[in-house]
């Protein structure tokens, strides 16, 4: 459970025995050297950033690094479409270069794909080093900063390069929220969204309430948010670390989602809003199926509505366009289409039975815009 150790900070811990690391969230921990100092394996620092976060937050993160150690950085281009083995290489290039041995440390400052490159680049370089998150979007300090799933995307599917490599820390400055644009607010919204409907209908209600507080930046109802997020995504990964069980749950609509992303061209939907799309065409099919009552159809649609989040999917895609991309969904096993779907809210499960036909008639009719 979350141990608040200040009115500022809160820190709750990712229990993996050997490997368990703390997540801290709080308001101007970055320049702190409290927070990042005792995690570096180190003196060699790696810094991996995008263009748009090192002018912002480049400098500050540096101020929090002890004088005497060797601090390089790569900033890479922004964007889901970089997401490849090319932005990796010039990661590892990086290091090469620079000479660093396996007590380096990467340090991924910025969003869920910076995160997912540095970690994977880690996992990588000399057999795996040591790396720590520093999330700067809320979609990447509620989930992809959280549990170690590092890797880049293929053409064909998103996320099907990678390996798990847990981070030594993971550092949640809740600051950096207020210059993240709104649209990549409310996909980071679907995320949080997401661990209500799969495992705790009280913060659904909650979330219900404070929908408006959190696109206008409240601090408080944002850090409630994130804290309670970090601390559900914290529990299934202790109990499932390699997603051999309930940590599928994790991916409510993702299987949905992903076909957008990666038929639409990366970048062209924020994973949030596909996300998003996603849980209400796996709501939607669970109200198919019997689970799911009209009033709880209308609460899905609502909070998605609240967040800013498309309900429609792409005009563009048909059928035959879901069906082909979700098949190499990394979820399937033995050829069959594993789905997470609502028993209720608040209470998902995997399922694999899903008839073709109803599947089909759901991608047929669901609404496009």
């Amino acid at each position: 459970m979350p141990h608040t150790t200040s009115d500022t900070l809160l820190t709750l811990n990712v229990e993996l025995g050997e490997r368990s690391y703390p997540i801290h969230i709080g308001a101007g921990l970055l320049g702190d050297p409290r927070w990042l100092e005792p995690y570096l394996a180190g003196r060699q620092v790696m810094i991996v950033t995008n263009e748009t976060v090192a002018p912002r937050y480049l400098e500050r993160l540096r101020q929090g690094l002890s004088g005497d150690r060797e601090i390089r950085e790569v900033v890479l281009p922004d964007g889901e479409h970089t997401k490849t083995l090319d932005s990796v290489s010039r990661i590892w290039d990086a290091l090469l270069d620079a000479g660093f041995n396996r007590r380096c440390t990467l340090v991924a400052l910025g969003g869920g794909v910076i995160g997912d490159m540095a970690g994977f680049a880690a996992a990588c370089y000399q057999r795996g080093v040591a790396f720590i998150q520093v999330p700067t979007t809320l979609l990447s300090q509620v989930d992809s900063s959280v549990g170690g799933k590092t890797g880049v995307n293929h053409p064909r599917g998103k996320n099907m390069i990678g390996a798990f490599w847990q981070p030594r820390a993971v550092l949640i400055d809740t600051d950096t929220l207020k210059t993240l644009p709104e649209r990549e607010l409310s996909a980071g919204l679907a995320e949080v969204i997401k661990y209500g409907l799969i495992r705790d209908a009280e913060f659904l209600t909650w979330l219900e309430a404070h929908m408006r507080e959190l696109r206008d930046l409240d601090a408080s109802a944002l850090s409630e948010a994130i804290h309670r997020s970090c601390a559900l995504k914290a529990a299934v990964v202790a109990e499932d670390e390699t997603e051999q069980g309930v940590r599928a749950l994790l991916n409510l609509g993702h299987t949905f989602g992903h076909a957008i992303e990666a038929h639409q061209g990366y970048g062209a939907w924020l994973h949030g809003e596909a996300v998003g799309v996603g849980m209400l065409m796996a709501a939607e099919l669970s109200h198919r199926l019997g689970w799911l009552g009209k009033d709880d159809m209308a609460r899905v649609s609502a909070i998605l509505e609240a967040a800013g989040l498309p309900r429609t999917a792409p005009q563009s895609m048909a059928t035959a366009d879901f069906l082909d991309r979700m098949r190499l969904d990394k979820k399937n096993l033995d050829s069959k289409l594993r789905l997470i779907l609502l028993r209720s809210l608040g209470d998902a499960c995997v399922h694999d039975a899903t008839p073709q036909a109803e599947l089909d008639d759901l991608l047929e009719t669901f609404p496009r815009g």
